[in-house]
């Protein structure tokens, strides 16, 4: 799909509330590690944020730098009416594979198994995320520890071992464990992953 078959295909999913990967709050795990955070200045991107409840988490704890993007146009102006004192040019619009910016840590909730999962897309995946990264960047958060199938459906899952393929050419790996804290319907099917950039 290009640009904007993929906006089209997202912002029907929000509108007709198809969103089983909303879980309505943020995620555990994250709001852990967001809660050891002593820098309130860093420059955090969140990209296919959708709802994003970790950027409101963020932004309701002092982060001022917090910034979020979609494809869709739809969670990013239902997140403007939700949390109306977020700073309006921090809500990105536009496609994460195209982005440009630089950010100090970047934040992966449920992005990654969003989209389909040809060995070019996880490859431009890594290497983007990399390249949105100031030196010594961080990429933390969850994948999705499910066998990927010839018939797989989002969420498109992977191995340990797989991610690791994509990642570790752009990333030293400080973490990427089974998740301890997830949230109850994801227990056993998440990796906790912190990464720093090369």
């Amino acid at each position: 799909m290009n640009t904007h078959e993929l906006e089209n295909y997202w912002s029907e999913r929000y509108t007709n509330k198809h969103t089983g990967w909303d879980i309505g709050y943020p995620s555990t795990p994250i709001k852990e590690y967001v809660d050891q955070l002593k820098d309130k200045d860093t420059r955090i991107l969140i990209p296919g944020a959708g709802n994003s409840y970790e950027a409101e988490y963020l932004h309701k704890q002092g982060f001022n730098n917090v910034h979020v993007l979609d494809i869709s146009r739809h969670p990013l102006n239902t997140f403007k009416m939700r949390v109306p004192s977020f700073p309006e040019e921090h809500l990105l619009h536009g496609n994460f594979f195209e982005h440009q910016g630089e950010y100090e840590l970047i934040l992966e909730q449920t992005f990654f198994c969003s989209f389909e999962p040809s060995k070019e897309n996880r490859h431009s995946y890594a290497k983007q995320m990399a390249k949105l990264l100031a030196a010594n960047g961080l990429l933390v958060g969850l994948w999705f520890a499910i066998e990927l199938e010839k018939d797989s459906k989002r969420p498109f899952g992977g191995t340990k071992e797989e991610y690791l393929t994509y990642l570790e050419p752009y990333f030293e790996v400080q973490v990427f464990e089974n998740c301890y804290n997830s949230i109850p319907p994801r227990a056993g099917n998440e990796l906790f992953g912190i990464f720093v950039r090369k």
